[in-house]
């Protein structure tokens, strides 16, 4: 899992990658610990670790052109200490993960207390910052917001009284169910179903929903829960658009996979249709191209196994764990996608290069 996300942000995402491995290097230790890896126990404090170098020191490393594997062990060791969820060898969730990695980054880079980086980090990147002014500013964006953060405008409208409520959520990505009608499963002796879209799954999470009893709006001129409709509006597209589809369906009693395979396109993704203020946007920013594909193998969120399609200048390349295959355009939509990465589509004749 750690290398399926650290190969998709090395070779798709650039921007990202680019910028912190640019970042000058980080000395966390001085004097006869210097160059000792401090981060395998957890009596040091929080200026021991630096989550922002260790992935710095991978992405070089996993640039400088060798041909063989490389186990970022050092980075595994950080996420160990400084996410406590994710210690041990049991199989974890690639989006769950992708989350934590980048708002601890976010943090850190941010100097919060929970994520707090050496004093010479904090140095580092106050200096770096008049150099992407466009990544952080006022010391509350980082790479990571300017990069894969968006906004959501949420409407929730009273039914009783005809109140309507609106709050902005800023996101990182957006988490998209599969359309019950595309789950059923056929025999071997009936026609196949229609097929389902990324579309489909993206109307799904911005149509107008009726909330069930269960999520009863609090309406402040009713002063009481009342049945209500809600309905997501995209108020800021990002840079980079990442897409969970929700392939795992908890129930009171079991856990499944849902094995349904969502068609989505190579270019062109248009988001005009779900933006809130679609006339207010240029049409080329609404377009997005693939970048990346992450992929889960297996039958439950407790086994199997992942890998990454990532497409590298022209090429796509399927990453599973040492192994890195070049595949066809055809291989990749095939996939049953799990998280999909879209950049800003910036050429009306290739794939868009972030």
């Amino acid at each position: 899992m750690l290398n399926c996300v650290s190969n998709m942000l090395k070779s798709n995402i650039q921007v990202f990658s680019c910028y912190f491995k640019e970042l000058p290097s980080v000395a966390l230790r001085s004097g006869k610990t210097a160059g000792r890896r401090m981060y395998h126990t957890r009596s040091q404090g929080d200026s021991s670790v630096s989550l922002v170098e260790e992935f710095r020191k991978t992405l070089c490393s996993l640039w400088q052109g060798s041909q063989t594997a490389f186990s970022p062990d050092a980075l595994f060791y950080v996420i160990w200490k400084i996410m406590p969820s994710f210690r041990g060898y049991q199989q974890q969730d690639a989006h769950e993960f992708l989350r934590y990695l980048l708002d601890h980054l976010h943090r850190e880079m941010q100097g919060s207390k929970n994520g707090s980086p050496s004093p010479t980090l904090c140095n580092n990147i106050l200096t770096w910052k008049n150099k992407c002014t466009t990544c952080l500013q006022n010391g509350t964006s980082t790479i990571v917001t300017s990069v894969f953060g968006g906004i959501l405008q949420n409407e929730v409208y009273c039914l009783i009284c005809g109140t309507e409520s609106r709050k902005f959520d800023p996101f990182l990505d957006l988490s998209l169910d599969i359309p019950s009608q595309f789950r059923i499963k056929t025999r071997k002796d009936q026609e196949p179903g229609p097929t389902c879209t990324l579309n489909d799954c993206l109307r799904s999470f911005t149509d107008l929903e009726e909330l069930d009893e269960t999520e009863l709006y609090m309406c402040h001129k009713c002063k009481k829960r009342q049945k209500s409709t809600k309905k997501f509006w995209i108020q800021k597209l990002p840079k980079v658009l990442c897409l969970h589809l929700k392939r795992f369906h908890w129930t009171a009693f079991l856990r499944n996979k849902i094995d349904t395979y969502v068609e989505f396109p190579m270019r062109g993704l248009d988001m005009k249709s779900y933006l809130l203020e679609p006339e207010n946007s240029l049409p080329e920013r609404c377009l997005y191209d693939l970048a990346a594909v992450v992929v889960h193998h297996g039958s439950g969120i407790g086994s199997g196994h992942y890998t990454a399609y990532g497409l590298h200048e022209g090429q796509w390349y399927h990453f599973n764990d040492s192994t890195v295959t070049l595949v066809s355009e055809e291989a990749v939509l095939k996939a049953k996608a799990y998280i999909l990465f879209y950049t800003e589509h910036t050429d009306q004749e290739s794939p868009a290069k972030l």
